[in-house]
């Protein structure tokens, strides 16, 4: 899947249109489909769709085997005899078509869904089988548990505080309903999704998921496993927390607070859990992207109770004993932040496509290896990505390097025979995009805002900035156009990406 040159678009689910809120499984992410596949397009990059914890970061889930219940169609619902037609048009998912209201979905979602499991056939062997597999268990249980104690974090939950397989078998049996409810909602989700990836599929479209290396504190692993994969204390707080050291994004660098491995315990079982997670992972996705991948060579570790990332130190990862089993695999490692020698040795081990981002490459160095024309093969190529600017605020005419980004960009489309005027910022995003895709990177990946020439309105996520634009913005259905759709066609066939 990524022996060959190729074009894929990276588009949020979140961010598609809809009628509920946030984009979903549902209809407009199959129109999706067909518009980059008329166009050639070969993957679409998502986001992770695992459930969300506060921020509402995919890259800080509450589990890290289940999806968001969000994404659920409703529409399907309303097809299948389970919802009507005025009970999903009653409910206000929120007044801007253009931003995610996550508190309206987290209020008024599931109690649609409850309406539906109150009139689904539970007596159907598909769902027998559903429930006899057992795969969600483990989160069907931490969110009734969470629903139970009005969404304290476990340290409130009494005796449930730490896992007791004997405890929680009672638990289920005394909150049955509400146990296969939150069932019912992976049951849809599995069954939407892997429905829409067929689809994308048969129209020669491939998936890229992410897995998010960390988990929050809040979530289903640090409660049920603890100590034995986390660095935690006595008490079940974390005695170490993820981040990385100051950058350019953060002169403090950036404090994750997600709970850092206990490498040195998962070890001992020959880091059984996490080839387990990338065993799932790659049945969900046809690619997977592997997040902070420097991360498993050596990881950033911050003592708990620091209010910024300055004070950490580096301790090393599992490193290549983790992937031995999986160097066939369809692995995209995000080989960005501070890299060193254990990390390049790492990749050349597993042979892993890295990642290198255009944006980055406008600085002044000839050598950065983020230049389109110093690009390898054996990468992805990207102009951002969610954590990047869109092209249009990078190339804004009022920017402090925009004499060194100019001249950049103007010596890189000469490299790859790219022209066309660059006295407009439209101009210059869109020579920008034919650079990418005329480099000898075997994927080149455009985030659908540069295709677009949107500017930071359309910014997927502001890393160490909380705010409730991250992960907020959707697109409209007059967005997806057939003249921009046309250029990518013409341009994918002129740079061999087809």
């Amino acid at each position: 899947m990524l022996n060959t040159r190729k074009c894929g678009v990276l588009m949020p689910l979140a961010s598609l249109p809809s009628e509920e809120g946030i984009g979903t499984f549902g209809k407009h992410a199959y129109k999706f489909v067909d518009y980059i596949a008329s166009a050639g397009v070969k993957i679409w990059q998502i986001l992770p769709l695992l459930p969300l914890s506060y921020g509402n970061s995919p890259y800080s889930p509450c589990a890290s085997r289940a999806f968001c219940h969000y994404y659920i169609d409703l529409n399907a619902l309303q097809k299948d005899g389970l919802l009507t037609e005025d009970e999903i048009a009653s409910v206000n998912f929120g007044d801007d078509l253009r931003k995610v209201d996550y508190g309206a979905l987290f209020s008024k979602k599931a109690n649609l869904l409850r309406k539906a499991y109150r009139r689904f056939d539970k007596s159907s062997g598909d769902w027998k089988r559903f429930l006899k597999l057992g795969e969600y268990d483990d989160y069907a249980i931490f969110i009734t548990l969470k629903e139970k104690f009005y969404y304290a974090d476990a340290s409130q939950w009494g005796e449930y505080k730490t896992f007791d397989n004997r405890l929680i078998e009672g638990f289920i049996q005394s909150n049955r309903e509400e146990f296969e409810f939150n069932l019912f909602t992976q049951y849809l989700c599995e069954k939407q999704w892997f429905a829409l990836k067929a689809y994308a599929n048969g129209k020669g479209v491939e998936i890229m998921g992410d897995i998010p290396i960390y988990l929050a504190k809040d979530s289903v692993e640090v409660w049920k496993y603890g100590k034995e994969l986390f660095s935690l204390a006595d008490d079940g707080s974390p005695k170490e927390v993820a981040g990385v050291p100051p950058d350019a994004f953060s002169e403090d660098g950036q404090l994750w607070g997600n709970p850092v491995y206990d490498w040195e315990k998962m070890k001992e079982n020959d880091y059984e859990w996490w080839k387990e997670r990338l065993k799932y992972c790659l049945s969900v996705y046809d690619i997977v992207r592997l997040d902070h991948f420097r991360g498993f060579d050596r990881y950033y570790s911050i003592k708990s109770g620091e209010t910024t990332a300055k004070n950490g130190e580096w301790k090393d990862g599992p490193k290549f004993e983790l992937f031995k089993n999986f160097l066939s695999a369809n692995v995209v490692a995000e080989d960005l932040g501070v890299i060193d020698d254990g990390v390049r040795k790492l990749m050349r081990e597993t042979g892993y496509p890295g990642m290198k981002v255009m944006s980055f490459g406008f600085n002044g160095d000839a050598n950065s290896e983020h230049k389109p024309s110093n690009y390898r093969e054996n990468c992805v190529g990207y102009t951002g990505t969610h954590d990047n600017s869109p092209l249009k605020t990078l190339f804004d005419e009022n920017s402090p390097q925009k004499t060194v980004i100019n001249d950049d960009l103007k010596l890189e489309c000469e490299r790859a025979a790219v022209k066309g005027s660059l006295k407009t910022v439209d101009g210059k995003i869109r020579a920008a995009i034919r650079v990418l895709l005329a480099s000898r990177a075997r994927v080149a990946i455009i985030p659908f805002h540069d295709l677009k020439r949107f500017g930071e309105e359309a910014r997927i996520n502001a890393p160490s900035v909380f705010s409730d634009n991250n992960w907020s913005f959707r697109y409209l259905p007059g967005d997806f156009d057939e003249s921009t759709k046309k250029w990518l066609k013409t341009q994918i066939k002129r740079y061999g990406r087809g």
